[in-house]
């Protein structure tokens, strides 16, 4: 890691970067103290829940190798994990560092209009791009990663800023940015660590000004905070922070914020809660939370060495995205572009594949809310949503059923008021009431050329109880 040292006077003035921001315009929303207490206390924006479905983007220097996981670096350096020692043995001379990868990572071929265009045609309604992992290089041209970020190395392009315009003018997704809070090698993060963290050299002169120099220039709405280095918040500084970022950031009003703000924090404080990657409760919780998730289901990264059994199926991700908003949740799902920046045709066919699903099936996930009710008792695979004011239950089935009958146990028919339609197709459907509590509904005989989708369906049950 190439890094400078700060002279002691920058250093001191960073302390009081927060205090040196232009102040901004008087406001009469309440304001929030940099206690976990009162920044608990916002009201996460609407816009987050009613969004439903988001995409993960992890590209990095981590994408020159492309073997095993984005933390390569780590697994070959740190933990010498012989597969990964045997990697560079294999396909490196023995003097090549990990810094070496910089220049290899062009981007030459990244389009930030064809990467809009197939997340704007995969229903995600916003993305979050790593701009910067656990490597440190950070994919905008940063005062503070000297020689290790996209504008002085590898892409000579500020990749950031390319994406956020491209995604803001093309399409009608919001723009989010993962940020690792700490870097594995850097010298200043492991002499703080090796104080115990009384040190704090590393977020005054790298971290915080890094995040208030993304939150200024770009203006995410979601920051999607990772990698704590075992560090607690106050280390970070992650309260004072984030009472900057809902009182006087550009995004104050509409950002939202994840759980990951130092050790200890996750499913604790902060906006929505992760609790832990790939994080799926199948119940409902009380805490507005997110599924992030991968379609590689081994990395984050983009893995040469990946097989085609290594890819969730549609199907599975379909599954994925039900459950969770049926629990309340968000699905924030993961690619990983090639050192070219290329979106892989796998990547890209699941992406197109969602979104057709969703074109039929939206209904039934944006915007909605959680019913009484997560999934049935009686047939397996049917989950629920709702939306009170319209008196609507959706029924998402994910087995088509021989007999052409759908068992639903949970809802309860008004006689003369329920009304059952399958999205995608609208005409009303029969059903019965069963004895003891739910209804049977006929489905509608139809080919499989004439299914309104292939991989899950929707009923929507008007005036059930």
């Amino acid at each position: 890691m190439r890094s400078r040292e700060l002279p002691g006077l920058v250093l001191s003035l960073l302390l009081l970067l927060p205090l040196l921001l232009p102040p901004c315009p008087a406001r009469s929303a309440a304001r929030f103290d940099p206690t976990w207490e009162s920044l608990d206390a916002r009201q996460l924006p609407a816009w987050f829940d009613q969004a439903k479905f988001g995409i993960f983007i992890h590209w990095g220097v981590f994408s020159v190798p492309s073997f095993g996981s984005e933390w390569f670096w780590w697994y070959w350096q740190k933990e010498k994990i012989p597969k990964y020692v045997e990697f560079m043995k294999d396909n490196y001379p023995p003097s090549f560092k990990y810094e070496d990868f910089g220049p290899l990572f062009t981007a030459k071929f990244f389009n930030a209009n064809q990467w809009a265009d197939i997340f704007q045609a995969s229903g995600a309604k916003y993305i979050v791009l790593t701009s910067k992992h656990h490597e440190g290089f950070t994919l905008w041209g940063s005062e503070y990663s000297w020689n290790w970020n996209a504008i002085d190395e590898g892409p000579k392009r500020d990749i950031v800023k390319e994406l956020e315009v491209t995604i803001r003018n093309r399409t009608d997704l919001r723009f989010g940015l993962y940020y690792s809070l700490f870097e594995w090698f850097h010298p200043l993060f492991l002499e703080d660590e090796s104080s115990s963290f009384h040190k704090r050299q590393f977020p005054v002169s790298k971290t915080l000004p890094e995040l208030y120099e993304l939150v200024n220039t770009y203006q995410p709405e979601i920051l999607w905070s990772d990698g704590d280095g075992g560090a607690p918040d106050q280390y970070w500084n992650s309260t004072g922070f984030l009472a900057w970022l809902y009182n006087e950031s550009p995004v104050r009003d509409t950002v939202v914020t994840n759980d990951r703000w130092g050790a200890g924090s996750i499913c604790k404080h902060g906006g929505f809660y992760t609790c832990s990657d790939r994080y799926n409760p199948g119940h409902l919780l009380p805490h507005k939370w997110e599924n992030c998730m991968t379609i590689d289901k081994l990395s984050w990264g983009y893995r040469r060495n990946a097989g085609i059994s290594d890819y969730l199926t549609i199907e599975e991700l379909v599954k994925q995205l039900v459950e969770t908003v049926s629990c309340g949740g968000n699905l924030l799902m993961n690619i990983g572009p090639t050192l070219d920046g290329t979106i892989s045709v796998v990547f890209e066919e699941r992406l197109r594949q969602m979104g057709s699903w969703l074109r039929v099936n939206g209904e039934a996930i944006y915007e909605t809310h959680t019913w009484r009710s997560q999934n049935d008792t009686v047939t397996s695979d049917v989950w629920y949503t709702s939306k009170p004011k319209e008196k609507l239950v959706y029924a998402i089935f994910l087995k088509w059923p021989i007999s052409g009958q759908l068992f639903l146990g949970q809802p309860k028919a008004i006689l003369g008021a329920t009304q059952v339609k399958l999205l995608g197709h609208g005409q009303p459907l029969n059903w019965i009431s069963l004895e003891q509590n739910g209804i049977m509904v006929e489905l509608p005989q139809l080919t499989f050329p004439q299914m309104p989708c292939k991989w899950g369906w929707a009923l929507a049950l008007t005036n059930v109880i």
